[in-house]
């Protein structure tokens, strides 16, 4: 990688810990192709992304977007799992990693805020936007829905009492 490679990485980085949600710090010493394939891919669906980085880049990159926050975490041969929404890139990771344990989460950041393993479990714990809105929409229809209920039940009624008198009028005819 010539010195033009590398400014342009860390040019590609710097904007990464801007724009990003969050960013899940992760080690995938031992993983194979198909297994690195495999994220990608449920990354991918889920609207993130993983890329493999150098751990030189990430420093310098961080000491002018986040004030060196989270520098400590890139040791070893380190990843980065990042999405717009703070909580995509959690939940894939910490999937991921429940499943190959070659897959290491050593931390993340959030904004300028580092955190540890444990946080990024816990912030993958946490409903996704589309979740959080599609709950919050379902509460503001839900006062609409049941108001037209009410109001559709007299009518319901009546068709009901009407069926039952049309009913018995059929029967006595027959009978």
């Amino acid at each position: 990688m010539d010195r033009a490679e590398k400014k342009e990485m860390v040019e590609t980085l710097n904007d990464i810990f801007t724009t990003s949600g969050s960013v899940v710090v992760a080690r995938y010493k031992g993983l194979t192709v198909a297994q690195m394939t495999e994220l990608r891919r449920r990354m991918g669906g889920a609207g993130a992304q993983f890329k493999v980085i150098k751990n030189r880049l990430a420093k310098i990159a961080l000491a002018n977007t986040a004030d060196g926050a989270g520098a400590d975490l890139f040791l070893e041969p380190t990843g980065i799992a990042y999405a717009k929404d703070p909580v995509t890139a959690a939940k894939v990771a910490a999937d991921f990693a429940k499943t190959t344990d070659k897959f290491v989460i050593v931390g993340g950041l959030l904004g300028k805020q580092a955190l540890d393993a444990d946080s990024v479990k816990a912030l993958a714990a946490i409903p996704s936007m589309e979740e959080l809105r599609s709950k919050l929409l379902s509460v503001f229809l839900a006062p609409g829905t049941n108001l037209v209920r009410q109001l559709n039940a007299p009518a319901q009624n009546l068709v009901g009492v009407l069926a039952a008198y049309k009913e018995k009028q059929e029967k006595q005819e027959a009978a």
